[in-house]
């Protein structure tokens, strides 16, 4: 088999413990002989977006999450939604990428996760087509709900739930592979 696609994770969440992560967890597990999944677990350490400090040599937690970014063959974010919009740690993280553009061609897969989910999941989808990540409708996806469909211990307990993600770790392996059927997503225009 060819190499395994690296995937580099990023929850939204900076719980330990938080359904996202266990998300993550459950999505490892599902496409284990796909992917090689690292998970960024430094939206904490990154330092509050500031134009005037993002020049060519910048604090080097914010290098390393670039360069962790450029690494990969595709990202993939999973998020909760915080008081109908995104965690502000990770427009945060995100912010940091705009000006030196590791997301501009980039595979992503979005998965919003969270009680509802879907106001936070418009707004970092337009985010993220703005700055030019390569998304498809079949590499997005709201879990509403996902308390009760995936497990502490990393388990997706709920079948659609389960055959979405899994039609999801397809599109992306197409994606990332150039396999995927172009399909042209564009950030909402507001007038």
């Amino acid at each position: 088999m060819a190499d395994k696609i690296k995937i580099l994770a990023i929850s939204g969440s900076t719980r330990s413990s938080s359904s996202n992560l266990n998300l993550i967890n459950a999505i490892t597990k599902l496409a284990a002989d796909q992917f090689e999944v690292s998970v960024f677990d430094g939206l904490t350490g990154l330092p509050h977006f500031n134009p005037d400090i993002d020049h060519e040599v910048v604090a080097e937690p914010v290098a390393s999450f670039r360069k962790q970014i450029r690494a990969a063959d595709g990202v993939l974010i999973c998020t909760p939604e915080y008081a109908i919009g995104v965690p502000g740690t990770l427009k945060n993280a995100i912010d940091w990428t705009v000006s030196s553009m590791e997301f501009s061609r980039k595979p992503v897969a979005l998965i919003t996760a969270a009680l509802s989910g879907v106001k936070a999941h418009e707004s970092l989808l337009g985010t993220l087509l703005i700055i030019e990540s390569n998304m498809t409708s079949e590499t997005q996806l709201v879990i509403s709900g996902v308390k009760t469909k995936v497990s502490g211990d990393g388990e997706i307990t709920d079948v659609h739930t389960l055959e979405s993600v899994k039609k999801l770790i397809a599109s992306m392996t197409a994606m990332v592979n150039g396999n995927a059927p172009v399909e042209l997503l564009v950030a909402p225009v507001l007038y």
